[in-house]
Formats: structure tokens, sequence, C-alpha cells
């Protein structure tokens, strides 16, 4: 028996590498920050695409470690005035940037489907996203270190909006699908001009976009200036772009 017990161990050890093991470097959020609330859009059929994304196989935040931590400060921090975070992305692979560009360059819209241009991009054609910059074939999101995130208070999950909530998401707070319970301006992955960080937004939503810019600054974060939920860890050192899948 004892033997036996030895020759499974030797079996396991020599086993190879699950799919699912990350590259050295990255990790889970969840493992690390479970209490970090995360609506990983592009897992599920709730974004401009109106359908999963391929290479997110499952709802997770992968970012490298150096990000993961600077990330949980900024939610201690948050915590702290009574707020917290709700990460909508992460680590993204290179075949999904790639899947944006390929959809964005397919104009117009095939039929049928859901109604994402009147969601997520209602005074703009599918086919102004590339020429006016909102979707590229790079991103800083393939290196592990750029985040897209919202503001919640601390004991308010959030929504999750599906499409049977969709409205535009440029309407106002009290008419437009919920993504947390404060006004942010727009919602996420907005393609609109009101998205910009110093966009005329109401005076609720500057200042809900303050509170996160401030956070998010104090730990590392440089943000975007045309996208209130997107921030870069300047502190995480540059690394070659990935294409494991999400998982």
């Amino acid at each position: 028996m004892i033997r036996a017990a030895v020759l499974l161990a030797l079996c396991v050890a020599a086993a190879p590498a699950l799919a699912t093991d990350l590259p050295s470097g990255f990790v889970r959020l969840a493992d690390l920050a479970p209490h970090i609330a995360q609506d990983i859009r592009y897992a599920r059929a709730f974004n401009f695409t109106g359908a999963p994304v391929p290479g997110y196989d499952r709802e997770s935040c992968i970012l490298t470690e150096t990000t993961a931590r600077a990330l949980i400060r900024v939610e201690t921090q948050l915590a702290q005035q009574g707020y917290g975070l709700v990460v909508f992305d992460c680590y993204r692979p290179i075949r999904s940037v790639l899947v944006f560009a390929d959809w964005a360059a397919q104009s117009p819209a095939p039929p049928g489907g859901p109604p994402s241009q009147q969601t997520f991009f209602p005074d703009l054609a599918r086919g102004d996203l590339i020429p006016l910059g909102y979707i590229a074939r790079q991103s800083g999101h393939s290196v592990g270190h750029t985040v897209d995130v919202g503001l919640r208070r601390a004991d308010q999950p959030p929504a999750r909006p599906d499409w049977a909530d969709a409205t535009a998401c440029t309407a106002a707070f009290d008419q437009r699908y919920a993504e947390t319970g404060l006004d942010l301006g727009t919602g996420f992955d907005c393609f609109s001009p009101l998205s910009a960080v110093a966009a005329d937004v109401t005076p609720e939503a500057r200042k809900n976009r303050r509170i996160l810019t401030r956070a998010m600054q104090a730990q590392g974060f440089t943000g975007y200036a045309a996208e209130w939920w997107h921030f870069r860890n300047s502190a995480d050192p540059a690394r070659d772009r990935q294409d494991f899948p999400v998982n």
C-alpha cells in the first residue's frame, strides 16, 4: 500500500500542467481578493458585440500579480470611504482583441441578434468605431496590467445588466440599464464622447468619476482620457502581449 501511494504521488508530480494553469507572473484576482466584485462582460452576451467573445472561456479577472495587488490596495482605500470596485475586464487575449476589430469591420451589421448599436454606440455607425479609435487591433489589456473598472457602494453588489434591461448607454441615469447604484455618466464600454473623463456629465457623475480616478491614481494607475473606466498600472513592468484564454 505504501509503495502504491508513493508511485501515485510520483505520477501526479510528473503529470503535465493543467490547461487552466496561468503563465508565470499572472494570477486570478478572485484567488487573492474574492471580495472585489466582478462582472466580466466579454464572457457573457451583454457587450457591444452581442455575444460571448472567443477567448473568454469563463468570467474571471486575470492580471499580473503586481497589478492585482495594486487593485487590492485601491479596493482597501475605497472601502474606507464606503465604496468598492466592480471589475468589467482585465487581461484580454490577443485573439479577443482581433475578434473586436474583425467584428467592427463588418459594416453594416448583419441582421438579427441583440440591439448592440442602440445600446453601446447609439449615435455612431458600426463602421465608425475603428476610425474614431474606439476599437483597435492592439490592447494594453493583453499585457495584463490594464483594467476596466466601475465604482459601487460597498454594500451594493453590481446589477449585472442583460439584454432584457438594454437601453442606450448614454441615457439619463434613471433611464439607463443599471450597472451599479452610482452614476458614472454612461455605461461601461459606451462608445460616445460622453465617456471621456472630462465630458459634460451630471455633477453626481463627475463626483463619482473623481472618486474612482483619485483612488486608482493613488495606487499607481494611469487613466485614459476617452474612457472613464480604463486604467493602466504604470508601475507594472512592460512585457509581451499574451494570448492564453481567460479560464
